[in-house]
């Protein structure tokens, strides 16, 4: 059963009283105590030397000039506990598009949304960290000249970086939409809500699988203290530094923040800035390309001469891709009881809205193609990967991996050891962006052979995250190393 939530009477707090609050008990210097190692930033200084790209020059970027973005940020934790909302305020999107997420309140789908994360050189850090969306909010009503002022001294912004948030859904039937979005992820926000114990299900499911797919840049973000008292604050930050010890986000800073009120919200910039530094990436690696979304986006009634090819979203995860060039895409489509892989030509190419003409490394991307629309709508090449023509990885429909299993089932509110793997047993597999089912057909020491029911994409010695069947619901419960 979920922890009952806190009894005690709260009342409306302005922006201001849970801003004194936080200050007041001086979390925010415990939240720095053990911060993740970093050859690179140090942290308090607002400095970081590994975001930029070698042609780009920073200091040139102006208001209004896109560029794309260089990493995904993900956003995990339990359901109801503040990532779309979060996302929404750094980003000025809200994430949950389809008709029945806003039905039902709740993500259903990844969400994605771009964010720019600006500087003020002559303010102190962690004052000194904006995204775009929070300047054009902060400075509503005055109409600066430049959009980039600053709302505390007036002086001239400065752009970090762009940045793309993946936002899970955080309920427990959606586990495996969350773990396909994990493979998109450089780095993670965990929420935990300071009204509710911690840790919930699927804060321990989605830490866990953060781990499992070695995600290591994490920034734990403890979540509505407007919610509670001072007291009850200070008890849920105990519990959170208990819960993460001995894991991935054991050194991860802890940033007590109110999502709605904008509290401590620059603390938190500061520290994804100087601990969640983009990652160096090789554009001369051959082109790969994770499908996390397909549409048609044709219009009902469309003249046959007017319809626009299918549209696959995702992230580059090395290469580049630029218009007119051939791809191919594994394992493609079913036709009868075979996969066919299939291959387009690039139309066009954006990012979020803006469109572009060759496409890196990092950030969320659509690619405009040629193939029929009827392929792509409705997600329905989900779990695909795509690159240049001959340089894919085979396409498996058995895979033989080292399994490594955690100690306990994750996801539910009570304890249940992870046993042996069977023979025969169904599992469930995320391979990046693909989810698949298969049966195990051979167990030998360090070596676990499954038919996929459904073939993949991918490299020998890729992670794997593997989940059973626990209490009529497919449960994390280890990961593994692809060997052949």
């Amino acid at each position: 059963m979920p922890a009952k939530k806190a009894t005690t009477k709260k009342t409306a707090r302005k922006p201001s009283k849970i801003a004194e609050k936080v200050e007041g008990e001086n979390l925010e210097t415990q939240s720095t105590e053990g911060t993740q190692k970093s050859s690179t930033t140090t942290i308090g200084t607002g400095k970081s030397t590994q975001h930029l790209r070698p042609t780009m020059d920073r200091k040139k970027i102006k208001p209004g000039q896109f560029v794309q973005s260089e990493m995904n940020l993900g956003t995990s934790g339990h359901v109801d506990h503040g990532k779309t909302t979060l996302t929404a305020m750094l980003s000025g999107e809200w994430t949950d598009r389809h008709s029945e997420e806003v039905r039902r309140g709740i993500s259903i789908k990844l969400g994605y949304a771009d964010a720019v994360l600006l500087k003020c050189p002559k303010c102190s850090p962690p004052e000194c960290f904006w995204t775009e969306v929070m300047v054009k909010k902060a400075l509503a009503g005055k109409e600066p000249k430049n959009p980039w002022t600053c709302p505390k001294c007036g002086g001239s912004l400065e752009f970090l970086r762009r940045i793309s948030f993946v936002d899970s859904p955080g309920h427990e039937t959606l586990m495996a939409v969350m773990l396909s979005g994990v493979s998109l992820m450089d780095g993670a926000l965990l929420l935990i809500a300071a009204d509710e114990k911690c840790p919930q299900p699927q804060t321990r499911e989605h830490l866990a699988a953060l781990q499992m797919s070695g995600v290591q840049r994490i920034v734990v973000v403890q979540n509505k203290i407007d919610t509670v008292t001072k007291e009850q604050a200070i008890e849920n930050f105990k519990q959170i530094k208990a819960f993460i010890k001995g894991t991935v986000a054991e050194n991860a800073p802890v940033v007590p923040i109110s999502a709605i009120f904008n509290a401590n919200i620059d603390l938190m910039l500061q520290y994804i800035n100087d601990l969640i530094p983009t990652p160096v990436r090789t554009e001369t690696e051959d082109f790969q390309f994770f499908i996390a979304r397909s549409f048609d986006v044709n219009r009902p009634g469309t003249e046959p001469q007017n319809l626009r090819g299918g549209v696959v979203g995702g992230s580059v995860l090395k290469g580049t891709i630029k218009n007119g060039d051939e791809i191919e895409i594994k394992p493609g489509t079913r036709v009868g009881d075979k996969w066919v892989t299939l291959t387009s030509k690039i139309v066009s190419l954006s990012a979020g809205s803006n469109p572009v003409e060759v496409a890196h490394p990092g950030g969320l991307i659509g690619m405009m193609t040629q193939l029929d629309p009827s392929i792509s709508k409705s997600d329905r090449l989900i779990g695909n990967v795509a690159g240049k023509v001959g340089t894919l990885p085979p396409l498996r429909d058995t895979l033989v991996f080292k399994a490594n299993l955690l100690k306990e089932v994750v996801g539910i509110d009570h304890q249940i050891d992870v046993i042996p793997l069977r023979q025969k047993e169904p599992l469930m597999i995320n391979a990046g962006t693909a989810t698949t089912s298969g049966i195990i057909t051979k167990l030998e020491k360090g070596r676990v052979t499954v038919e996929l029911k459904r073939p993949v994409c991918v490299e020998t010695g890729s992670r794997i995250a593997i989940s059973r069947l626990v209490e009529k619901r497919f449960r994390l419960i280890g990961q593994g190393v692809i060997l052949e």
